[in-house]
Order: structure tokens, then C-alpha cells, then sequence
């Protein structure tokens, strides 16, 4: 039904014309390196080109996608990208276009997720596509559980699946969720690409080839369920702590559509605790006051695991995530521009004195958590 065409397979250029020459790609400090005479060997030479090729792979991938859609009859709606469609500019708590020509869904100003490429089949099976040069697909895996909780959360009508595409040699292929169709090309090479764009010497290209068919719609057209990213979060963290006999609501956590939503967001918080009272446990500095606000949200590791995460906003862009390995406090300071700096914004302003937690409230929570997992083995 779905199997790999010889064409991808081998992937097979003949029939995309010059397409794939007339993708934008970020090369600027690929060429910027080149420019400086760096070694090709070099690992800052490799790193950017690898990136690039990933870019390449990725519009060759679609390119081929497009025409096995077309022609294939077990899929009956393939969703557009790039120069293929006329949208450019996405939308708020929907699926669109980003001004990248990406297929996104985003809430507000932050993108929650991109998808390489949609399509609908006849048995309303909804197919998220990724693709990677990467050999190892551990990070690939990761990314899944997210992008597939979403689609089930605002498509609930379609089952949810994934078609993964790599290249030989990919390893870890076999420790794909069920869900997963993985397809392994041959090894792919963006040699023609990169030296159409540094050659000094302009090459005039055939237009600009699309595939024409009912089949083939806009993100934006497709009906979703709505959801609400920011007021279900509120709602999340307002249940956790709702109840009156218990410090965290396990029944609630547990329960399947709150997992999913767990899946989607990754974390939800809980409460905060002044830092003088956990100061030294996460070896806060002195730049964080003994009145400042410590947020606590609880986290869901790939494992399925659930632990404990600590926030602090020093600034509207300067948040600490403070986390354990293996006893030992880890700190990172998270993306100025990413979701999360704008979700504990968002909750530590609707937190009032009833979400205030103490070390022993914390250590009731450790051990629930620690319990459930060692239960769920």
C-alpha cells in the first residue's frame, strides 16, 4: 500500500526537472567558510555542509513525494510546501505555512511543531513524513511522541501514523514505535546542488515544475479540532493541584488524554517554591533573590519516567532549567526565543499563594512519581 517506490529507492532525479535548484538554502556561512579557505575536513566544514545536505535531502525527499501521491491510490489528500503552494504565511492554533514555506502548526507567535510533509490515505490515516541524512535516529525518535500527540489532538478523526525516510547504514531503525513506516533510500549525495550554487558560471534552469491534481491541498485547508495551547496548559496545571486531598492529582496525571497532552507539551508545572528554600539543593547564585519564584514542573523523559524540572525567570528572555543527572545539578539556560521562556511567563503569572510548594511537598511528589514508574516496569 505504501511501500518504497524503485524511483525514491534510487532516488531517482529524472523526473524533477532543475526543482531542486530552485529551493532557497542557507548557505551563507557554508560560503562564508569557503570563502576563508578552510580545509573540507575540518569539523566546522563538515558540520555546516552536513546541514546543507540535510536541506537538500529533504526538498529531494518532497519532490519525490509528490509524484508518488499523484500516482498512488491508496493516498487521497498530499499537503503542499515551498513553491508548490500560495500561502506563506502561517496562522495561529492551525496547520500553515511559515514564512520559510514549512508546514507548521503554531500557537500565537511560537511554532509548536514542522512536519517535513502530511498526507491523508483512504483508510483516514493521517501520515506525518520526517526525513534525515543522520545515521543514528535517537533524536529522530524523540521528536515523534510530540508531533504525533498534537496530530491526535486536533485531528482525533484520523489515526495517526509516521513514514520515516533514511538513508543506508541509518542504525536504531528497528526501535521505531508501531506506527512507524520506515523506508531506507540509497546513499544520497547534494553534490549537483552545491556546485550549481558556488559555480561562477550561471546556468539557466528549466521553470519551475509543479504537480497539478485534486489531491494535492493547502495546510490551512484541512479542519482540525481546536485546542487552545496556553488555556489547556492553564487548565492542566489547575487540575493537577485541584485536588483537596492530595497534593498532585495522580489519577488525573495518569489518566490517558492528560498522558497525551503530556507527550505534547512535555513538561507541565505544578507549583513554585521560594529560593531561599531550595537555594542550596540547586546551588542557586546570587543573582536569584531569597523571594524569587523557583517554578516546578513536572517532566516526561523518553523512558516515560516523570521528574522533577526547576525554573527560574531572571528576565522576560533570561530563564535557568535546573535538572539532576545522576545526583548532580545540571544547569542550562534556555532559548530567549523558544515556547518554554513564554509558558513560565504565562503560569507563574496565573500562580497565586495556594500553588506555593515546600521541600516536604516536594519529596511527597518525588516519591509518587518514583512509585508510579516503578509500578508501570
Amino acid at each position: 500500500m505504501l511501500d518504497i517506490s524503485k524511483s525514491i529507492n534510487s532516488l531517482d532525479d529524472s523526473d524533477i526537472a532543475d526543482n531542486l535548484l530552485h529551493y532557497d538554502y542557507n548557505v551563507k556561512h557554508l560560503l562564508s567558510l569557503i570563502e576563508s579557505g578552510i580545509d573540507k575536513e575540518d569539523p566546522l566544514y563538515l558540520s555546516s555542509y552536513r546541514s546543507f545536505e540535510g536541506e537538500v535531502f529533504e526538498n529531494f525527499v518532497y519532490e519525490k513525494l509528490l509524484r508518488y501521491a499523484l500516482t498512488n491510490d491508496h493516498v487521497d489528500k498530499f499537503v503542499l510546501k515551498g513553491f508548490h503552494q500560495d500561502k506563506s504565511k502561517a496562522h495561529s492554533n492551525t496547520l500553515s505555512i511559515s514564512e520559510k514555506q514549512q508546514i507548521v502548526y503554531r500557537t500565537k507567535s511560537r511554532e509548536i511543531s514542522e512536519f517535513d510533509a502530511m498526507f491523508i490515505t483512504k483508510d483516514k490515516e493521517l501520515y506525518f513524513v520526517e526525513m534525515t541524512l543522520v545515521k543514528s535516529v535517537l533524536k529522530l525518535r524523540k521528536r515523534l511522541r510530540k508531533k504525533k500527540a498534537l496530530l491526535e489532538i486536533i485531528f482525533p478523526d484520523f489515526e495517526i501514523k509516521a513514514l520515516i525516510i533514511l538513508n543506508d547504514g541509518a542504525t536504531g531503525v528497528k526501535q521505531f514505535p508501531s506506527y512507524c513506516k520506515v523506508w531506507i533510500t540509497e546513499e544520497f549525495s547534494a553534490k549537483n546542488v552545491f556546485d550549481y550554487i558556488v559555480s561562477k558560471d550561471s546556468k539557466k534552469l528549466v521553470s519551475k515544475q509543479r504537480v497539478e491534481s485534486p489531491k494535492m491541498i493547502e495546510a490551512e485547508s484541512l479542519k482540525l479540532y481546536p485546542f487552545r495551547y496556553y488555556n489547556t496548559m492553564s487548565w492542566i496545571t489547575k487540575n493537577l493541584r485541584g485536588s483537596k486531598k492530595h497534593i498532585l492529582d495522580m489519577n488525573f496525571l495518569m489518566s490517558q488524554k492528560v498522558q497525551r497532552y503530556h507527550d505534547l507539551y512535555n513538561k507541565f508545572y505544578i507549583g513554585y517554591i521560594d529560593a531561599k528554600d531550595i537555594r542550596d539543593e540547586l546551588g542557586l547564585d546570587s543573582k536569584c533573590d531569597d523571594a524569587q519564584r523557583v517554578i516546578i514542573a513536572i517532566e516526561k523523559k523518553h523512558s516515560d519516567e516523570i521528574v522533577l524540572t526547576y525554573y527560574t525567570q531572571l528576565g522576560r528572555k533570561n530563564l535557568l532549567l535546573y535538572t539532576f543527572d545522576n545526583g548532580k545539578v545540571v544547569k542550562e539556560k534556555k532559548d530567549p526565543y523558544g515556547i518554554t521562556i513564554t509558558e513560565v511567563y504565562h503560569i507563574s503569572k496565573m500562580m497565586d499563594e495556594s500553588y506555593k510548594l515546600s521541600i516536604q511537598n516536594l519529596d511527597i511528589i518525588k516519591k509518587l512519581l518514583e512509585d508510579r514508574f516503578k509500578r508501570a516496569l
